[in-house]
């Protein structure tokens, strides 16, 4: 072999040699860029992924943020609605308060219908039916008995038959009935005393105790009033607001 053979055979070798190492280097370098794009791609779905929790955490919140500004709106306007119904109802209660100093003034339109022939006989007559019934709650021998100072002449007049008609009922002796000319219930609201005032007031009625004061039973007009407007109350709503304030 001489020497240009041996060149010749040289130029092959680094020839191969150097297509061998151009192909490892493009192997390499395509293996190097997926693997780049391999990773580039994790990374930019991590990203993604990242921001869309962040962006799902954001909307859950603004979506509790409205769910709870809508609750507070919501109270607030049941409390409103509540409040404009008592407001309502505390207003017909006051107007029952009025027509409560009505009866016992003479100024009622059940007076006509009930054919009293003056407001006096009636309101005198309610008296005594008022005593009658506080006497059966108590069924005490003796009791004491209060009244306001308008209506002592009243008391006066019908306690000698509400004491037979009790006795009549129970079927017991007519039981003693001091009246207390000390002590007297307050007087009824007037212009100078309304009943939205803090004063002590009372529309008529009577208050009896048993001669202990361990028993008192208040049947004034007022208390009448409280316990049927309370026990009421569910009907006066329903009738007023339907089902809503049921």
């Amino acid at each position: 072999m001489n020497d240009a053979d041996v060149s010749k055979q040289i130029l092959q070798m680094v020839r191969f040699i150097r297509q061998e190492a151009e192909e490892k280097a493009n192997e390499i370098s395509v293996s190097a860029e997926e693997e780049f794009n391999i990773e580039k791609l994790q990374l930019v779905e991590a990203e993604k992924k990242k921001i869309r929790q962040e962006y799902e955490k954001k909307e859950k919140q603004v979506e509790v943020r409205k769910k709870i500004e809508y609750s507070m709106q919501l109270n607030a306007s049941r409390i409103k609605v509540l409040q404009a119904q008592d407001d309502l109802v505390n207003e017909m209660k006051d107007e029952a308060v009025k027509s409560l100093v009505n009866v016992s003034k003479g100024h009622h339109h059940l007076l006509e219908s009930l054919h009293f022939g003056h407001h006096e006989n009636f309101y005198k007559h309610l008296v005594k039916d008022l005593i009658v019934q506080s006497l059966l709650r108590l069924k005490e021998p003796g009791v004491l008995l209060r009244c306001r100072k308008e209506d002592k002449h009243f008391v006066d007049e019908v306690i000698e038959s509400a004491r037979s008609e009790y006795a009549e009922k129970a079927k017991v002796a007519p039981p003693e009935v001091f009246v207390d000319e000390d002590v007297y219930l307050p007087a009824g609201p007037d212009h100078h005393h309304s009943h939205h005032s803090h004063g002590l007031f009372c529309s008529g009625g009577v208050v009896l105790a048993s001669k202990d004061g361990k028993i008192v039973f208040e049947n004034t007009l007022d208390a009448r009033l409280e316990v049927v407007f309370h026990k009421k109350l569910p009907e006066i709503r329903k009738l007023l607001f339907g089902q809503i304030a049921a």
